[in-house]
């Protein structure tokens, strides 16, 4: 079976973001999680960060037989540090199998959302207590200066990545930013151009040669020739240049509300790329955000809308300003491709998705 328990009794680090969502996380913490911890009788250690990073320097340096899961209480910001900073240490391929728990306390909580569908912070901590283990997807992002990161949720360009960027001003307000970030771009629409091609997910290409240089051995990226040769011959090269967005999901959910891709499972393996061509109406795509919220976006018949599921993307920005974004952060501007890497973290969640996975 493709879930399994993490070994009991299991001592749990947990890191919580104090600065998460309307600086709400501590709360949760003292108020709920502490609790529901406690009666489960699962030992666990509080650890907040103090500054950005400060995550991804705690878990590169920790000594991780002292833990048997990580969890995570903030945002998906914080778990993105935490993925990086196991996937950076010398023994990252036994380092990224920790299980790692998510427990809503940010604005976006996609992650959560994916993975839960009922009350995100009771549903997530039951999880926890239960100690039930499932494959998670890890999405290898390559950008133009040479530097490598690793993704769980998405990869955005254009409207979306400017809402999630330009909202951080209203913060306090929790996931109510991104309601008004929308409305307030919408206002100001943007068109940027751009290049984009993708390797379509039903492709029979092999791992027989490796395009990268071996000095980088973490999860060997066989699918992708280097960002300044042609893509190779069996992609699909997008013709229309001139974008409104780009986002490729790893997840079913950029957000609490937002149901992004429905058909998109933690474990399977696929990048669900989704692009919207310049000459779409501000109305039709606010109904097409508003439709996003139920997951029917797909179903509005939207001729600027385009839905592809891929293995391996890249996206080459024409337009000489502009935001892109890897789970919700903010990464240098410029060419950047990315390739899946199925099943290869390790989740505390209820999702799992057929057939299993052999132990």
């Amino acid at each position: 079976n493709c879930i399994s328990p993490v070994r009991r009794p299991c001592g749990v680090m947990v890191l919580v973001n104090p600065q998460s969502g309307r600086g709400q996380a501590i709360a949760l913490y003292n108020g709920h999680v502490q609790r529901m911890l406690t009666e489960a009788d699962i030992p666990h250690t509080l650890f907040i960060t103090e500054r950005q990073n400060h995550a991804r320097d705690l878990v590169r340096s920790a000594d991780l037989t002292q833990w048997d899961a990580l969890v995570i209480l903030s945002g998906d910001g914080l778990l993105f540090e935490v993925v990086n900073g196991l996937m950076e240490r010398q023994d990252w391929e036994k380092a990224i199998q920790t299980p790692l728990g998510i427990l809503p306390g940010g604005s976006g909580n996609a992650l959560a959302a994916s993975s839960n569908k009922n009350h995100l912070l009771t549903s997530c901590g039951f999880l926890l207590c239960k100690g039930l283990v499932s494959k998670l997807d890890l999405i290898s992002i390559r950008l133009s200066s040479g530097a490598r990161l690793f993704s769980f949720l998405s990869l955005a360009w254009g409207f979306v990545a400017d809402v999630d960027i330009e909202s951080e001003q209203f913060r306090q307000i929790g996931a109510l930013r991104f309601i008004l970030g929308t409305l307030l771009r919408l206002a100001s629409l943007r068109i940027y151009q751009g290049k984009l091609a993708f390797l379509p997910a039903e492709s029979e290409r092999g791992s027989d040669s490796a395009s990268f240089s071996p000095a980088d051995s973490r999860l060997p990226d066989h699918l992708l020739a280097p960002l300044e040769q042609p893509v190779p011959q069996d992609w699909t090269l997008v013709e229309e240049q001139e974008f409104v967005l780009v986002l490729a999901m790893f997840q079913s959910h950029l957000g609490e509300d937002l149901l992004a891709a429905p058909d998109a499972r933690a474990d399977d393996g696929l990048i669900h790329l989704f692009y919207v061509t310049a000459g779409i109406s501000r109305a039709t795509l606010l109904r097409l955000f508003r439709a996003m919220q139920t997951g029917t976006h797909l179903d509005c018949g939207c001729a600027h809308l385009v839905y592809r599921r891929a293995r391996a993307l890249r996206l080459e920005p024409l337009s000489t300003a502009g935001i892109m974004t890897v789970d919700g952060e903010r990464v240098e501007y410029g060419p950047v491709q990315a390739q899946v890497h199925k099943g290869a973290a390790r989740l505390i969640s209820a999702c799992c998705s057929p057939p299993p996975f052999p132990e």
